[in-house]
């Protein structure tokens, strides 16, 4: 294929699938591994923003794109929601290119209401398509995985799992989205933990950028900028943290997880025990509640809701 600028191989040789790649951060993932020499399965529904519809243009796209500059990609239209569908991503990997060594799950779709409003079809169909999206194929690519591991084929895997600052932090009117986003990163955790043995390696990202999915809230800070500048919120920005990730090239990283927006990439901490007090009996509801008023009097307030109003933040002090 032809490379990009700055191109150098990083993942010639390898099969990356990408979920949720024919538009947005997926598709820019699916060119950029191209790029990179990687050979692709690009799966996608072409649902619309709110999972509705189903269209084969958007990943037929991708792939002819991959195709035209000299890479190789094949389509996958599996949902990746059910076990056929999921399964159906190795088999595609295996079938066209003989192996599987990235996974990048990326698919997603919102149905944005403040949490009185929202309906159980809402909640229900953001788990589906985010968390059991990413459950699913996780588990048939490490079911492989361990099979190749156990037969003295143990392989370079990767998983690059996709979160979100609302998973991080919270974000008003999406309690469904958040939900699903900070379950991701647990799930993240979890596999990065069980699987290393099997010589795979499992992380996320919280990206931001100007897809589909964040044009109604970011509307106003998201727009392109003009000719020659700097695109801070383009997808492809975030991408190459991505491609890294899943290359042989991120050996050791494993179990973390990565802001990435424009030209920034931050690594999480996540949850760390701040002041504790332990005075070894039982506390009564008194005594557990000023003990919980010093503790946070010294603890790290944290950080704000995307979309909470100005002002102090929740402390409870």
């Amino acid at each position: 294929m032809t490379t990009t600028v700055g191109s150098t191989g990083l993942c010639a040789g390898r099969v990356v699938v990408v979920t949720g790649a024919g538009r947005g951060l997926g598709r820019a993932h699916a060119l950029a591994f191209a790029a990179e020499g990687a050979k692709v399965v690009v799966n996608d529904l072409g649902v619309g923003p709110a999972g509705d519809g189903n269209s084969p243009g958007p990943a037929r796209e991708v792939a002819e794109e991959i195709l035209a500059a000299g890479g190789e990609a094949v389509v996958n239209g599996g949902d990746i929601a059910t076990t056929d569908g999921a399964t159906s991503l190795v088999t595609a990997a295996l079938d066209a290119f003989g192996r599987l060594d990235t996974l990048v799950n990326n698919a997603g779709f919102l149905r944005d209401r403040m949490l009185v409003n929202l309906t159980e079809d809402d909640w229900d169909a953001v788990m589906r398509v985010h968390l059991k999206g990413h459950f699913l194929p996780l588990k048939h690519a490490a079911a492989h995985w361990r099979a190749e591991a156990r037969a003295g084929r143990t392989p370079t895997g990767r998983v690059i799992n996709t979160s979100s600052g609302a998973g991080l932090l919270g974000s008003v009117g999406q309690s469904n989205y958040a939900a699903a986003k900070a379950g991701i990163l647990a799930l993240t955790l979890v596999a990065a933990e069980e699987l290393g043995r099997y010589g795979v390696q499992v992380n996320a990202i919280a990206p931001a950028a100007r897809t589909r999915m964040t044009e109604q809230t970011f509307a106003e800070t998201m727009a392109a900028p003009g000719a020659g500048a700097f695109d801070a919120m383009a997808p492809e920005n975030v991408s190459p943290l991505v491609v890294w990730l899943g290359s042989t090239a991120s050996e050791g990283v494993t179990g973390r997880v990565f802001e990435a927006e424009a030209g920034r990439i931050t690594v999480m901490e996540g949850w760390h025990r701040g002041p504790t007090t332990d005075r070894g009996a039982r506390w009564t509801p008194g005594e557990a509640g000023e003990t919980v008023r010093a503790l946070l009097r010294v603890a790290k307030a944290p950080g704000a809701v995307y979309g909470a109003a100005p002002g102090p933040g929740p402390s409870g002090v």
